[in-house]
């Protein structure tokens, strides 16, 4: 059973399709929440008996700290608003999009003294975690190639997504995850190295995309990063192959087990790409579980602020590296803060 934090008042902002499995894990740990958003709030207090806030400032007002899930333009000034009142925030990803804006953010909550956390939720599913202990313990020994894939249905029903100045496109939306995953397993980036195929256009992203990133770390490692919106319809697809010195970890999400889970609708649809639950904890419980302990003043968790802040940086150098076609060099790279 999840730990009950049922003294806990927490304020989710936006009513997307992510809102549904943060929501579940609030519900599961016994959270009161109170939901604010553009549009949806009033269906989704109903579905799952939450409480309505009709203005940010009266949500902000009543809750401990918030959850922002709403789409990724609108983070920066939420978060910000959030801490301009005091309250920690837990922001989906990416954080901003840009590095500077990152940096703005994190500036402004080390200034109020609150935390900001951001929702990498891959850092909590069960693989990924036992393959970043694996490498920190050296069962594989020092980390040589290390590739990671991300892959899915494309979100072009939505057009938000497709705009590059509201989503970073494919790799600031999706590939952000691994970007992350590769820093946190590899170590620090000193290179960064990227390709879309096809390019965008006009700042409009393509509805089938797929962009490859290749990162080189302070360690000596090398590791591929690979994110695709396919056609509507695709199935999610993610995993990782990382090869050390003396071992090999693999991960394929999807691979044939002999286990059939015949509760679980694995339907596409909806404008998020969400990958199914590990077998076992939501993920995404174990995440804001971890994660509002912290904000209580408990353990830091396995992700901080400033992992969300460098994925953005990591994200920002790899778009702008498609853009030229040259590699960055991640110690002379700065953010512009434009995002297209």
């Amino acid at each position: 059973m999840a730990e009950q934090l049922t003294d806990l008042t927490v304020g989710l902002i936006g009513a997307g399709n992510i809102s549904h499995v943060h929501v579940a894990a609030w519900k599961a740990l016994g959270a009161r929440v109170l939901v604010h958003s553009a549009e949806g709030a009033e269906s989704l207090a109903e579905q799952y008996g939450l409480e309505v806030a009709p203005t940010l400032d009266g949500l902000l007002a009543e809750v401990e700290f918030v959850d922002v899930v709403t789409p990724s333009p609108t983070h920066k000034d939420l978060a910000l608003a959030a801490i301009a009142v005091g309250k920690g925030v837990i922001c989906e990803k990416p954080l901003t999009l840009t590095a500077a804006d990152s940096h703005e953010v994190m500036t402004a909550a080390a200034a109020a003294g609150v935390k900001v956390y951001p929702a990498h939720v891959v850092r909590f599913f069960p693989e990924y975690k036992a393959a970043y202990d694996a490498v920190q313990a050296g069962r594989i020994g020092p980390v040589a190639v290390a590739r990671f894939y991300r892959q899915g249905s494309s979100p072009a029903g939505v057009e938000w997504y497709r705009d590059v100045r509201h989503s970073g496109g494919v790799i600031m939306d999706l590939m952000v995850h691994d970007l992350d995953q590769a820093q946190w397993m590899c170590g620090p980036v000193t290179t960064v190295y990227a390709v879309q195929s096809p390019p965008n256009v006009d700042g409009i992203s393509p509805v089938c995309v797929a962009a490859h990133v290749t990162l080189t770390h302070e360690s000596g490692a090398i590791s591929f990063c690979r994110a695709t919106w396919g056609v509507p319809g695709a199935p999610f697809r993610t995993g990782f192959h990382v090869a050390g010195a003396s071992g090999v970890l693999k991960y394929a999400a999807g691979t044939d087990t002999g286990f059939v889970d015949e509760l679980r609708d694995d339907a596409v649809g909806g404008d998020v790409l969400i990958p199914a639950a590990a077998r076992g904890e939501s993920p995404y419980l174990t995440q804001l579980r971890e994660i509002a302990i912290a904000l209580r003043g408990g353990p830091e968790p396995r992700v901080a602020g400033a992992d969300g802040a460098a994925a953005v940086y990591l994200a920002e150098a790899a778009r702008a590296s498609m853009e030229s076609g040259k590699t960055i060099d991640m110690k002379s790279f700065t953010s512009s803060g434009a995002v297209a």
